[in-house]
C-alpha cells in the first residue's frame, strides 16, 4: 500500500509540474529578427495561381454548353 501511494503521489507532482517547467522554458526562448522576408510569407506566383484557378473553375461552371443532346 505505501508503495503505491508514494508511486501515485509522484505521478501527481510530475503532472503538476510539467506545464510549469514548459511554460518556463518557452518563456526564455525568442525569436530571431528575419530581414527581407514578407509579413505574410506568401508569394506572387501562388497568388496567381490560386486566381486562375478560381478563374477556371467559373469558366468552367459557367459553360452553357449542354452535356447531353
Amino acid at each position: 500500500m505505501r508503495k503505491s501511494f508514494v508511486a501515485l503521489a509522484s505521478a501527481a507532482a510530475a503532472m503538476v509540474a510539467t506545464p510549469v517547467v514548459a511554460n518556463a522554458a518557452a518563456a526564455e526562448r525568442a525569436a530571431a529578427p528575419v530581414e527581407g522576408e514578407q509579413e505574410l510569407g506568401g508569394s506572387l506566383l501562388i497568388l496567381l495561381l490560386a486566381a486562375a484557378a478560381v478563374i477556371a473553375g467559373i469558366v468552367i461552371i459557367a459553360d452553357n454548353n449542354p452535356s447531353s443532346p
